[in-house]
């Protein structure tokens, strides 16, 4: 047998045997070699030597503790010290017992006595410890986050429960870090600035909560979880301007936030605490002022809530639960105003929860990805409604549907919107569109490109809510729209400011040049509407007319319309 090899021959593993009797080695040599390759070296030196150069096949050393040129124990100390090293299970060989305490201490994993045991008794032995060892480079590799080195989130909770196990009396609080718009930054900048953001972010929390009574780790991409002991709300503010600070270092603007679930009921499973912790930093997720959100019981209310109306989504559709509103519009250029269309408004009926806001409900659905599938139904409800007007009362008017962002990503947009209207027996021109401005600006090219193959295909597109302050106005001269909608706010803020209206009169002004109409919406006042009036708005829409009303209430407005009333 060759005593210098890296090799790994025939599929088994690699030992080593250290020890300066030739004897010795020739006997573990016998015994192991059938399931064995084994390797020799006689001094301490030598043996260190072997070690380094079959770092990366060696399974295990046998040891002997007395030997020139380096003993065992120091030996033992120097692998101990190396992590390349260290992870190779050693079993030390010794006659003298008190050298086995000191050896189990320095990092052994076992011993075996001098003179030596039956040959089964040291097969077993050295198995074992190749196996031990190996489990423990399996949970190593698991135990840890591949890009961070932090626990991953398994380890994390098994390590909290074992804390709160042997201290069940400390007050812990779990606390979720989240990065504010961390899909911008490697848009921005790519994924690999992006890692390594996070990876200086892993860092500093380590730094911050290097105790031992905290625990840190990775859940998700730009999500770090803290098992840590109680600290005050200030403490944690000041946490999170530290780790903003690693923007600076990386030249690049960092926002953090963090959900603090404080003084843990220890009664709740771990992952239900950090799930509380994950509700409040979710809270904050779109305010910049505020990097701290204490969880409290009111945020489970209104997760719980939000949790039953997507689970119930489904079922709403197929009955038919969600109502199309309509609130109308009015010409207001002549003398008189004249019903000119309406906007369609999506309601929920709940069976046992009663009228549901959309407040509620439309920003829960465009996070789940819902609101395609709502808009659909609109559209598809709208489209029936006019189409039985027309059959019906021998009138309608166009009737505007939102599209939402998600819709505007679809390929099959203009296809369906043509199939809406040709199944159910109506044109183009009666069914107006309203995007966003928020929606051209958040991916303009596609959106702009989208929002034309509609205009060319016949669609009346109204941008909405104009005015929210996401457009500069060079950029609206190159939007295809049909007319402008001002947002609800921006009417308001106008006439509560001392009746300041210069802003309004500037944008009626723009729309001019471009020779689309205004319309104006949340108008509730006399004072409101005679105003625009005054400074040339063509279209109001809100509650100085009408609420939104349902589809048989809206019918007086088209009869009226109809008998010349208006």
């Amino acid at each position: 047998m060759k005593e210098h090899s890296d090799v790994l021959a025939g599929g088994k593993r690699n030992i080593l045997v250290a020890d300066d009797e030739f004897i010795n080695r020739e006997l573990l040599e016998n015994i192991l070699s059938d399931e064995y390759d084994v390797l020799k070296a006689e001094d301490g030196e030598m043996a260190y030597e072997m070690i380094r150069q079959n770092r990366n096949t060696l399974s295990l050393i046998l040891l002997d503790l007395i030997m020139p040129k380096m003993t065992g124990l120091e030996l033992l100390s120097r692998i101990s010290d190396e992590p390349d090293l260290k992870g190779i299970p050693v079993i030390v060989l010794t006659s003298d017992h008190d050298s086995e305490v000191e050896s189990l201490r320095n990092g052994a994993y076992d011993f075996i006595p001098k003179p030596y045991p039956q040959p089964d008794v040291i097969k077993a032995r050295v198995s074992r410890s190749i196996e031990l060892a190996e489990n423990r480079q399996i949970i190593s590799a698991t135990e840890r986050d591949e890009l961070t080195g932090l626990y991953t989130i398994e380890y994390f909770y098994r390590y909290g429960s074992q804390f709160d196990k042997y201290y069940p009396n400390a007050e812990m609080d779990a606390l979720c870090f989240d990065v504010n718009h961390f899909h911008v930054l490697n848009e921005r900048f790519g994924t690999e600035k992006g890692d390594e953001i996070l990876k200086h972010i892993a860092e500093r929390l380590e730094t911050v909560f290097a105790d031992k009574a905290s625990f840190v780790c990775r859940k998700t991409a730009d999500t770090f979880l803290v098992y840590c002991s109680h600290r005050d709300h200030d403490e944690y503010a000041k946490i999170v301007d530290q780790i903003a600070e690693i923007g600076e270092d990386l030249h690049t603007s960092l926002k953090m936030r963090v959900g603090v679930y404080s003084c843990c009921d220890k009664k709740l499973d771990i992952h239900l605490r950090f799930g509380r912790a994950k509700i409040a930093s979710d809270k904050i997720r779109n305010n910049y002022t505020v990097s701290v959100s204490d969880f409290d019981e009111a945020l489970i209310d209104a997760e719980l809530f939000a949790e039953q109306l997507v689970e119930e989504f489904p079922k709403a559709l197929e009955e038919k639960q969600f109502l199309v509103y309509f609130q109308p519009k009015f010409d207001i250029r002549g003398d008189k105003p004249v019903l000119s269309s309406a906007e369609a408004l999506v309601r929920w009926i709940h069976p046992s929860l009663g009228m549901i806001s959309p407040g509620a409900f439309i920003p829960l659905f465009e996070g789940d990805g819902l609101i395609a599938k709502l808009d659909e139904y609109v559209w598809r409800r709208t489209a029936e409604k006019i189409a039985d007007w027309k059959a019906r009362l021998g009138i309608s008017v166009p009737v505007s549907v939102n599209l939402s962002r998600a819709d505007l990503y679809d390929p099959e947009l203009v296809d369906t919107m043509e199939k809406i209207t040709r199944e159910s027996g109506i044109s183009r021109d009666d069914l107006y569109l309203e995007v966003t401005e928020s929606a051209y600006v958040s991916d303009s090219s596609q959106m702009v490109d989208r929002v034309k193959a509609l205009r060319e295909h016949g669609f009346f597109i109204e941008m909405d809510d104009f005015g929210s302050g996401y457009s500069s106005l060079n950029m609206i001269s190159e939007l295809p729209i049909d007319a402008l909608k001002l947002d609800m706010k921006f009417i308001r803020t106008a006439f509560e400011k001392k009746n300041d209206t210069r802003m309004i009169s500037i944008v009626i002004d723009i729309a001019d040049y471009l020779k689309v109409p205004v319309i104006a919406e949340g108008v509730e006042t006399e004072e409101q509407y005679l105003e625009l009036k005054r400074l040339g708005c063509a279209i109001i829409q809100g509650y100085y007319f009408s609420k939104p009303v349902p589809a048989d209430e809206f019918e007086r407005f088209l009869n009226d319309k109809k008998e010349g009333k208006g």
